[in-house]
């Protein structure tokens, strides 16, 4: 309970109500001398008061929504608004479950690496590439290894010439304190 006696999940319901509707004006709320008016099918109703619009929404059963409340006069459609909402929710969900997020897979290598080893890695980042995900190739060198980062260059244009067929290189070899590495993304099928 909160001073005025009311429950506080009262308060937290009207918040949320007031933040759902923060998107458009609907009915009363519209206080513009005039709007240019939609009509359900679209068409064009001409320029009224507030009043006569909100009044021809009533009787059609329908909603008065302020679309563009920046125009001059504002723009108003009558529509039924939990519909519109129902179907823009529905929409943004089907556009989410069409999205594909693309991960970073990063692959890391010595420049003293075996063949066999490196066969793997490759076999790993073409695995990768097909699955349509970027991979980052690094080479870490430690020690002595840093007066022979050529060696690792090498070894990252090898390993990109490999992938060649399933990927392009998006950022050459760059060498980044002790790492060096390049980017390869999948090829557009």
């Amino acid at each position: 309970m909160n001073a005025d006696g009311l429950p506080f999940a009262f308060f937290v319901l009207m918040e949320v109500l007031t933040i759902a509707k923060l998107d458009h004006q609907l009915n009363e709320e519209i206080q513009d001398k005039e709007l240019r008016i939609i009509g359900e099918d679209g068409a064009q109703l001409g320029i009224m008061s507030a009043d006569e619009a909100n009044a021809l929404a009533e009787e059609q059963g329908l909603d008065l929504v302020k679309i563009s409340p920046n125009a001059v006069p504002p723009v108003c459609k009558i529509m039924d608004y939990s519909k519109f909402c129902f179907d823009q929710k529905k929409r943004e969900k089907e556009a989410k479950k069409n999205q594909k997020v693309v991960e970073i897979k990063e692959i890391r290598m010595s420049p003293s690496i075996d063949t066999n080893d490196l066969n793997t890695k490759i076999k790993n980042a073409q695995k990768f590439l097909r699955d349509g995900n970027r991979v980052k190739v690094s080479v870490r060198f430690r020690g002595r290894e840093m007066a022979h980062t050529n060696l690792g260059e090498k070894l990252l244009m090898d390993f990109a010439e490999a992938c060649a067929e399933l990927s392009t290189m998006e950022k050459n070899p760059k060498l980044e304190g002790r790492f060096m590495g390049m980017f390869l993304a999948p090829k557009k099928q």
